[in-house]
């Protein structure tokens, strides 16, 4: 056996992979791309929902943009109200706050609105409606098989009595139920929205009247009624104007449908929370007393 042919290829063979490591090395360093620190950090500070309620593929896509100075910290909607501004001043820069938004289920129909034909399908919105448009005779309403529910990461969506309904408490408005609905039934209002309209129908009224018991007639009693000139029925449904109502919710008590609703969302998170810090209080006097 030729044991020196055998040495002086191995002996090649390790030479070659010397010199290639050699030549990799000297390339990763010329060639690296040197990493933000920061990174980490903001990415740290994000949620981590990956909910893609900022436009991003999830928080390390949009830490990057938020350091490569293309995307603002207020893009992230699900992390804590605080968060932007310390991610802003971790860069110094300056930001300017969005305004928060929440999702609103523009359907009050349910089991007030008829079906055209009984579906025993998936149990999907998205594939009920491509048979036939859905089982729903309102071409606008809720089909109540819950795609938002399933889309929301936060568990801020729950079917009752055949409409999706939001719980406001949990909604960071990252609006991934708005783009799931294949009917457009759910939109994002500002969190501050006092008076909200709880249709999504076109229909004239004489025709809906037929299919819904509930839905929006058109009349234009609330219309009317505004002396803010805040709501207006625009193709046979009442549209509210955010920017001029003052949630005075007269129009929900003029409604004779009474699918104008007086939510005042904002004002009921507050006062929730002031009553869950006053038991907590009530809660800490009751064991400074045992203590004592």
């Amino acid at each position: 056996m030729d044991y020196m042919g055998i040495l002086k290829a191995v002996l090649a063979l390790a030479g070659i992979g010397l010199l290639f490591g050699v030549i990799l090395s000297i390339a990763s360093k010329c060639f690296a791309v040197e990493k933000d620190e920061r990174f980490d950090e903001i990415v740290a500070m994000l949620p981590g929902a990956n909910c893609g309620g900022c436009g991003y593929a999830g928080c390390s896509a949009l830490a990057e943009a938020i350091l490569a100075g293309n995307a603002s910290p207020t893009l992230c909607v699900a992390c804590n109200p605080d968060t932007p501004a310390q991610i802003a001043e971790k860069l110094g820069i300056t930001i300017t706050q969005n305004i928060r938004m929440t999702a609103l289920v523009r359907c009050s129909g349910g089991e007030h609105s008829q079906n055209r034909y009984i579906y025993s399908g998936l149990h999907d919105c998205i594939a009920a409606a491509k048979l036939a448009g859905g089982p729903k005779e309102c071409p606008y309403g809720c089909l109540g098989l819950g795609s938002c529910v399933a889309a929301c990461q936060f568990g801020a969506l729950s079917i009752k009595n055949g409409v999706a309904v939001v719980d406001h408490e949990k909604c960071t408005g990252c609006l991934r139920c708005v783009n799931t609905c294949p009917r457009h039934v759910i939109v994002a209002v500002p969190y501050t929205a006092d008076v909200s309209v709880l249709c999504s129908s076109q229909q004239r009224g004489a025709d809906l009247r037929k299919i819904c018991e509930i839905g929006c007639l058109g009349c234009k009693i609330c219309e009317r009624t505004c002396t803010h000139d805040a709501i207006k029925v625009i193709n046979n449904l009442a549209v509210i104007d955010y920017e001029k109502c003052t949630g005075c919710g007269e129009c929900a008590d003029k409604c004779p449908r009474h699918l104008i609703k007086d939510t005042k969302i904002g004002e009921a998170m507050e006062a929730a929370m002031a009553a869950e810090a006053e038991t907590e209080n009530e809660s800490d006097d009751l064991s400074v007393d045992n203590l004592k």
